[in-house]
């Protein structure tokens, strides 16, 4: 995909960020359609609809870390250990995080960790990455531990990375799974993301 096709809508042209969309090959088993594509009568196998919005990196809202927790300085087994203890059905390994560093989108200052004070537990993280090319910023990891939830951390964590994109990235871009119980979507729209554009993902 040429990138000035791209940057007319990102979110309507790809499934993906930019850089992904080029580098990435879709499985013989999987089909991507958008949901003005989408015809579930026609469409034969599990469909998994997510949601790609995008901020225009106007009007950052501003969510107060709570004295209780700080930001700190995480490993990748910190962030390993801590997506995996957050999800059910997603799981990332050691190894496949330090992949993450040879991409060609990777910033190490886009990698977040929160930690309570007291016990150093870790409680949140996120992980961004910036697209020098086009000026993307890609939000690709967002979690809070289960028992933390419903504080503001989620928030705090996605409005303190679009600030650190703040002056390179034009505009960032974010996906999430529409059926979770967790409902990232509210999450993303209450940071100041906008313009939803549905797309299937369909595996046969």
């Amino acid at each position: 995909m040429r990138a000035n096709d791209y940057l007319e809508n990102p979110c309507e042209m790809s499934s993906l960020p930019f850089w992904k969309t080029n580098a990435v090959t879709i499985p013989e088993n999987m089909l991507i359609l958008r949901d003005d594509m989408f015809i579930a009568e026609e469409t034969h196998g599990h469909d998994d609809p997510y949601f790609r919005m995008l901020h225009d990196l106007c009007n950052i809202p501003f969510f107060q870390l709570d004295s209780a927790f700080q930001v700190i300085d995480g490993s990748l087994e910190d962030f390993s250990d801590h997506i995996n203890e957050c999800y059910d059905r997603e799981h990332i390994s050691v190894k496949e995080l330090e992949t993450y560093k040879t991409h060609p989108v990777f910033d190490q200052s886009l990698w977040i960790s929160i930690a309570e004070k007291e016990t150093q537990h870790i409680v949140a993280t996120g992980i961004a990455e910036y697209d020098s090319t086009i000026s993307e910023g890609i939000l690709e990891w967002i979690q809070v531990s289960p028992s933390y939830r419903h504080r503001g951390l989620g928030k705090f964590v996605v409005c303190e990375l679009l600030r650190r994109m703040l002056g390179k990235a034009k505009f960032v871009t974010v996906s999430g799974r529409i059926n979770n119980s967790h409902n990232p979507y509210a999450l993303y729209r209450s940071c100041g993301f906008d313009n939803p554009v549905i797309w299937h993902v369909i595996t046969k």
